[in-house]
């Protein structure tokens, strides 16, 4: 799938957002969502196994984006374990109280735009209701139909800033943010974590 949109390097100014789109909506597609716990996992690997976690999905948005000339760079933010237990009621003892994510935006035209606003502004996309965490319905899914707002820079049912414990800043790359504030699980935990939740459908 990587090949087949890397092809399209031409891509003018006013075509950047609608070709990430699609691209986003291609990854959403074919890459099943699971709950794996590596973060730093080559996209090459995420394609080849055609699965992967919110975060390991837009890693491969990003390479996607880098391969058409679209610069990238991601904005750390330390969360609040909590903010899962909605999705995992039965295993909140495991969560761990923080999560570094690694949240992408992309240089349009001179700007950098969030993911979160990779549709639509924030404001539009508050309509489609807030994000709750549950269900079927990953992150990485949530931000072409509602308001993933990190900053309560819309309406209170769609903020999501009091899971925010920390602004870490902004990285050129998910790698720079991970080598310098670590994953969220250390390596000894991670593995055996990653071996049983990485088949687990999100």
């Amino acid at each position: 799938m990587l090949a087949l949109l890397t092809e399209t390097r031409d891509v003018g100014p006013e075509a950047e957002r609608a070709f990430l789109i699609t691209a986003h909506r291609l990854i959403a597609a074919r890459v099943r969502p699971v709950y794996a716990m590596n973060e730093r996992q080559p996209v090459s690997t995420t394609l080849g196994l055609g699965r992967g976690s919110c975060s390991q999905r837009l890693a491969l948005l990003e390479a996607v984006a880098r391969s058409c000339g679209i610069a990238t760079r991601v904005r750390g933010l330390l969360l609040d374990g909590r903010f899962w237990h909605p999705r995992f009621p039965q295993l909140r003892a495991l969560i761990p109280r923080h999560v570094v994510l690694a949240w992408p935006e992309f240089l349009f035209n001179g700007q950098w735009v969030t993911v979160s606003e990779l549709y639509g502004d924030l404001g539009t996309l508050r309509a489609g209701g807030q994000f709750t965490n549950t269900g079927g319905v990953t992150l990485f899914d949530a931000i072409a139909h509602t308001a993933v707002d990190w900053d309560g820079s819309t309406c209170s049912s769609c903020d999501l800033s009091g899971h925010v414990l920390a602004d870490l800043g902004y990285f050129d790359s998910r790698d720079d943010l991970f080598k310098q504030h670590g994953q969220t699980l250390c390596l000894p935990v991670r593995i055996p974590a990653d071996l049983i939740m990485s088949r687990r459908a999100a």
